[in-house]
């Protein structure tokens, strides 16, 4: 099956594989007279500096040399008095822009510092580190795909009303936005991510004459690095086909009260020799239970890369279906950690329901996978799997890990009055930016070990989340609901 990737197609190789030589081949082919670099900030959001190609030495330059950004209107951490960063193209993320009229390549880049290294507090390289860490130390490869959950808005219609809250799965009319998922969706393939499927969320809801409808798109595993760029141009993708039909998009935690929110959920496997490691004869093997175990000791800090404005913690309420307890379980939708029903039963369904499909020789223990369901719309995706990769790197050293593990598994819903005597057990997630500041600061020494996270990078988070001065802001909420409305309106264009 052929890639839906233009370059891919026209090359006849995978993009990981993608040289200067091809990308200036399909630009002189394709007639491709622009060439944009984009590039995210501290704010989460791409950046992007546009090129005429002029002519091929000048194309050439571009492509080989970079070109230079102010760091300081980009990155907080960085002085105005020595501010330039070279910004280089990294090939493998090449692809047409869909959405410029003029003929546009697009390509993903790398920041660079004044001596020609790779800038140590950027997130796109701290997320390589992480990853090259980890496979360092375990011998073992890090992958992940992401929930990418958003609301669509628009001027409400009483043309066949959405059921309040029960929009998961629904088809059309009663789900309004479908095609404005599945264009999306196919957009995202074409800059090469990779989509496992898409559907309508729980949350539709009308508020002021709006519809608020919620959407997910979730991505397959792959490696770390390649499933944070897709995210990134997801995001991107859906921003821009919003906006082209005249429709508003949000990534934000939480919008109102008692209406869902919207989660950034990662799915996580653990591979070595193109095998995963997730499983052992079937079950869930003591890999992953130790990787597991790891975020469950950092899961307080994690929210510093995951829940990075106070309205995420309007989402990471107690007893609702957003976690708050520091625990994991098996198909539990009320823990930070779930193990997602697998395809363990030996079971040939699919021959149950089509008699003439009777042999299948599909490897199912690939699809195993755990997931952390704390962090939103908000996240530095960069940073966000940098830390997990940090997570689970640290519960593969631990020597206790496995009885941290037992110590925190689940088997009840933790959110249902007759268990809270278990939940009032279990560690909690913070409850506000000023709280995730200070356990960052607790354990900053863990992220920054191998050099991962630098020193400049953690004081810079902590700085930012400290600034919001949200302590208290729950009980300030619960006596001025309006806050939570300002804020709401602040933060709507998170990430």
């Amino acid at each position: 099956m052929k890639s839906l990737n233009e370059l891919a197609r026209f090359l006849g190789k995978p993009a990981y594989e993608f040289t200067k030589k091809d990308i200036i081949s399909f630009i002189k082919e394709k007639d491709i007279q622009m060439v944009n670099f984009m590039y995210p900030a501290s704010d989460g959001r791409l950046k992007t500096l546009n090129f005429v190609v002029n002519d091929n030495e000048y194309l050439d330059t571009i492509l080989t040399c970079g070109e230079r950004v102010d760091g300081s209107s980009l990155f907080p951490f960085i002085e105005a008095g020595s501010s330039d960063l070279y910004v280089v193209p990294r090939f493998r993320t090449a692809f047409v822009d869909p959405f410029s009229e003029i003929p546009t390549l697009c390509l993903l880049c790398s920041y660079f510092n004044k001596d020609g290294e790779l800038l140590n507090s950027s997130p796109e390289y701290t997320l390589h580190k992480a990853n090259q860490s980890f496979t360092e130390v375990t011998g073992m490869t890090f992958e992940a795909m992401g929930e990418l959950e958003y609301y669509v808005i628009a001027n409400e219609e009483n043309i066949f009303p959405a059921t309040d809250q029960r929009g998961y799965h629904e088809s059309e009319p009663f789900a309004k936005f479908n095609q404005f998922r599945t264009h999306c969706m196919h957009l995202i393939a074409q800059t090469g991510g990779l989509i496992k499927y898409g559907h309508s969320e729980v949350g539709n809801f009308t508020l002021d004459g709006k519809i608020y409808e919620q959407n997910e798109i979730e991505f397959l595993p792959t490696m770390v690095e390649d499933a944070a760029d897709q995210l990134v141009l997801a995001k991107w993708i859906i921003r821009n086909a919003a906006y082209k039909y005249g429709l508003d998009v949000t990534f934000a935690p939480k919008i109102t009260s008692g209406k869902a929110g919207s989660g950034l959920h990662v799915h996580m496997r653990i591979m070595k020799d193109g095998k995963n490691q997730m499983l052992d004869k079937g079950v869930l093997s003591d890999i992953a239970k130790r990787a597991i175990a790891g975020m469950m000791v950092l899961a307080p800090s994690i929210t510093a890369f995951g829940n990075t404005n106070p309205t995420s913690y309007f989402r990471l309420v107690p007893r609702q279906e957003a976690p708050t307890n520091i625990c994991w379980g098996d198909r539990n939708r009320s823990v930070l950690v779930r193990v997602p029903l697998g395809w363990t039963s030996g079971a040939n369904m699919c021959s149950k329901v089509n008699p003439f499909e009777i042999n299948n020789s599909i490897d199912t223990a690939q699809k195993q996978t755990v997931e952390i369901r704390s962090a939103d719309g908000s996240a530095d995706i960069y940073q966000l799997l940098a830390g997990l990769a940090v997570a689970c790197r640290y519960g593969l050293e631990m020597k206790d890990a496995l009885t941290i593990a037992g110590q925190t598994y689940v088997d009840v819903n933790i959110h249902s009055a007759e268990h809270q005597d278990k939940a009032n057990l279990l560690d909690h997630l913070p409850d506000s930016s000023a709280a995730s500041a200070k356990q960052l600061q607790q354990q900053r020494t863990i992220y920054e070990k191998y050099d991962i996270f630098s020193p400049a990078m953690i004081d810079g988070i902590i700085k930012k989340l400290e600034s919001y001065n949200d302590a208290d802001l729950r009980k300030d909420v619960e006596s001025n609901p309006s806050k939570m409305h300002e804020l709401v309106n602040a933060y709507f264009y998170c990430g």
